[in-house]
């Protein structure tokens, strides 16, 4: 495939559907083995056609970020849509819009601002939107604990406000910051039992909650008991990256996103290699910085794919990545000469698919032609 990648300019966006399909295949198999099925994030891969490959049947469940992610999925056939984002007032009527085209779609909050704001609108409506109510399960950012009074308070609200409460949902966002399995499979333990508490708290008040959602890549990979729950959320599973490598939810090999990139030009003197992949391309993100190993800006590949080593994207400009050796290693600089073709793997799939329109695609198949996929931004 490294002939069919060189017609591309650079940089540009390299998905590998293969490791992409294992890695959804991987995730779903774990999941079902512990009896719940997933509700994929698709603000990852930002596509349609990798979308369709990443539902089980392409029209649901599905968990969004923006709302420009839940118009543009349910005008391609998503029906079950979650937006995974505290709810602002003036997006309301978007929300309407897409109900009244068909889109289950459901809403996450944590205040009776908010919830006060959806049931009028569902009251001039007369669509009584689904709500859940988000559980703080680790301190990482939004939500309410699960014994705090306001999570029955904020149920009754909606119920008897003409609004619908579908369940509760929370994310182990402090997941990514743990290390091994076992520290990740209590992070999973932890996330599961506040979401379970705060259902039993509405249902002991004669509320419903028919849905308890949890999920993160992290948590997702390595729960092995999901007892209360109903679906599972992820979404940087699908293509993986160097922070979940570090963390050890996946191995090198199992990062799907690649920035191909071309050598322009050498500091000898420095061991400094130049390439035309900057932050512009790669993303500011340091994910791996607090990691025990630090991989710069990118872990860099050949053209195929194959790991070279010990040799990251050290530091970027807008417009020219720094390739160098690891600090610390005895490893030889390599001679890649102007016009080399590189890949970069990222540290943050979610952050470095942001900066591009679309997907060169390799396909599973193995033939030698690349495919087209369309990636789309905003919100």
């Amino acid at each position: 495939m490294t002939d069919a990648l060189a017609v591309l300019p650079t940089p540009s966006l390299v998905l590998d559907e293969g490791r992409m399909l294992r890695n959804v295949d991987r995730l779903r198999r774990h999941l079902a083995g512990l009896g719940v099925a997933p509700r994929p994030h698709l603000k990852t891969v930002k596509s349609v056609e990798a979308a369709r490959r990443v539902l089980a049947d392409g029209t649901g469940p599905a968990t969004v970020s923006t709302l420009r992610e839940a118009e543009v999925f349910a005008a391609a056939g998503v029906r079950d849509i979650l937006y995974g984002v505290g709810i602002a007032p003036q997006k309301l009527p978007r929300v309407l819009a897409l109900r009244a085209a068909g889109c289950d779609l459901s809403l996450v909050l944590d205040s009776p601002a908010q919830a006060e704001a959806v049931a009028q609108a569902s009251r001039r409506a007369g669509d009584a939107v689904p709500v859940l109510i988000e559980i703080d399960s680790d301190g990482h950012r939004s939500g309410l604990r699960p014994e705090d009074p306001a999570v029955v308070a904020i149920g009754r609200l909606l119920e008897e406000g003409g609004a619908a409460l579908r369940g509760v949902v929370t994310h182990a966002g402090e997941s990514y910051g743990a290390t091994g399995a076992e520290a990740l499979a209590a992070f999973a333990e932890r996330e599961r039992r506040a979401a379970v508490a705060a259902a039993e708290a509405l249902r002991a008040a004669g509320l419903p909650c028919p849905v308890v959602s949890v999920g993160s890549t992290p948590t997702a990979h390595r729960a092995r008991d999901l007892s209360g729950v109903t679906e599972v959320r992820a979404g940087v599973y699908v293509l993986f990256d160097l922070v979940m490598a570090g963390i050890g939810v996946c191995t090198l090999d199992d990062i799907a996103l690649s920035v191909l990139t071309t050598v322009i030009g050498h500091q000898r003197e420095r061991g400094w290699i130049v390439v035309d992949a900057g932050w512009m391309a790669l993303s500011r993100d340091r994910g791996t910085a607090a990691q025990a190993v630090d991989q710069g800006y990118g872990v860099v590949c050949d053209a195929g794919g194959r790991v070279l080593d010990d040799l990251i994207v050290e530091a970027a400009n807008q417009e020219h990545g720094i390739v160098a050796v690891r600090p610390g290693s005895r490893a030889a600089l390599p001679d890649l000469a102007v016009g080399t073709r590189l890949r970069i793997l990222p540290n943050h799939a979610c952050a470095t698919g942001a900066q591009f329109d679309a997907y060169a695609v390799l396909p599973a198949d193995g033939t030698g032609t690349l495919a087209h996929w369309d990636r789309f931004r905003g919100w």
